[in-house]
């Protein structure tokens, strides 16, 4: 396993799966971290330069037999991206994620609610299968988390224990900044009406960038360049020795699974009916129940083909489950992980083994 840190050379553009022109909408934004399909992009192009030796870089048929395509990835395996900050005295390196969303702003922190019946609360109006029990909100106003925050590791992992974990301001780790432009006549060199557009770049603050975990690729040098994102901006790459991402192998041996138990999504994940999978029975050997689920509004991923002509590169946008939703479970005390889902720690109907569905599981004893 190769872990990567990376930091920007300039700022850096991550587009959302919505098609963008100067005419058609005047503001690109940008996201960050990016999506695991963007990532996976990256590290294949790089894999390529790097190895422009042993391939043709014009021969789409030599390319494609190398790095794979859209459907075969060759042994890529992908675990990432995630905001990071490297410590440079010792050269640690800590990543954060989004904060879940069962989590509620409490004294201190924020802290993970407790699914309840339906049945107990009266006046419950929602859309939600009878069958699922809901979140609600403890005694008192409600409030809201704070816009762009995220947790470390550590203070994740107390969350999804259900104890009160502290979060880190979106400012401390990185900035959006707006650049102005105009579309342009290319034949007659002159700017066109109506064409001005706004694009929102990441810079990230110093020492931050993003942390990845790639298999099935060797031979990198331990520090380099690369290209990555919107208008190929520069980066510098890292191969670092930091702690491996925790390990649903070594959590659960043999995959099997408690009886209460809680799933967190680190990245956005591809479920075929929306927010739910064809079949839990495609992840879980055994009886396993979904008994609630935090899910924070959908995210658009699409993206774009460059071996495809240009009319036909668009890829179709579809919607994700986002990083940060939270899904109960319980069983009957012997449903066990698929080998799949231990191998990739992902849960996805398409795209574990680049990034998407990344997941955590933590016991619980009140579902």
């Amino acid at each position: 396993m190769m872990q990567l840190f990376i930091e920007p050379m300039d700022v850096w553009l991550f587009r959302d799966g919505k098609p963008f022109d100067a005419q058609s909408d005047h503001r690109a934004r940008s996201l960050f971290p990016p999506y695991p399909s963007v990532m996976q992009g990256v590290i294949r192009s790089q894999h390529l330069v790097l190895n422009k030796g042993n391939v043709d870089l014009t021969d789409q048929t030599a390319i494609t037999a190398f790095i794979g395509d859209d459907k075969d990835y060759k042994g890529l395996r992908l675990r990432g991206p995630f905001i990071a900050k490297k410590n440079q005295t010792n050269g640690e390196v800590m990543r954060y994620y989004p904060i879940p969303a069962d989590a509620s702003p409490s004294a201190g922190g924020y802290k993970a609610l407790h699914p309840k019946s339906r049945v107990s609360v009266s006046k419950v109006i929602t859309s939600a299968p009878e069958e699922l029990e809901m979140l609600f909100w403890p005694a008192g106003k409600p409030s809201k988390k704070e816009l762009g925050e995220w947790m470390t590791e550590q203070e994740l992992l107390k969350c999804l224990g259900e104890e009160t974990a502290t979060a880190e301001k979106t400012s401390r780790l990185f900035a959006y900044e707006n650049h102005f432009g105009i579309g342009r006549d290319d034949a007659t060199r002159t700017t066109k009406r109506q064409f001005l557009y706004e694009v929102d770049f990441i810079r990230p603050c110093k020492n931050v960038g993003l942390y990845v975990e790639v298999d099935g690729y060797n031979g990198w040098a331990e520090r380099g360049v690369m290209r990555i994102g919107g208008e190929g901006r520069g980066a510098a790459y890292e191969i670092i020795g930091a702690p491996a991402l925790p390990s649903l192998a070594q959590k659960f041996p043999e995959g099997k699974l408690p009886t209460r138990f809680k799933i967190y999504f680190a990245t956005p994940t591809y479920f075929k009916n929306g927010w739910l999978p064809e079949s839990w029975s495609k992840f879980f050997d055994g009886e396993v129940k979904l008994v609630a689920a935090a899910v924070n509004r959908y995210e658009s991923v699409g993206g774009f083909d460059w071996t495809k002509k240009p009319a036909d590169a668009q890829k179709p946008a579809r919607r994700y489950v986002p990083a940060g939703s939270v899904y109960y479970f319980e069983s009957n005390g012997t449903a066990k992980l698929k080998n799949d889902v231990l191998e990739m720690n992902a849960i996805a109907d398409e795209g574990a083994q680049i990034g998407f569905g990344q997941i955590f599981i933590q016991e619980v004893n009140h579902v």
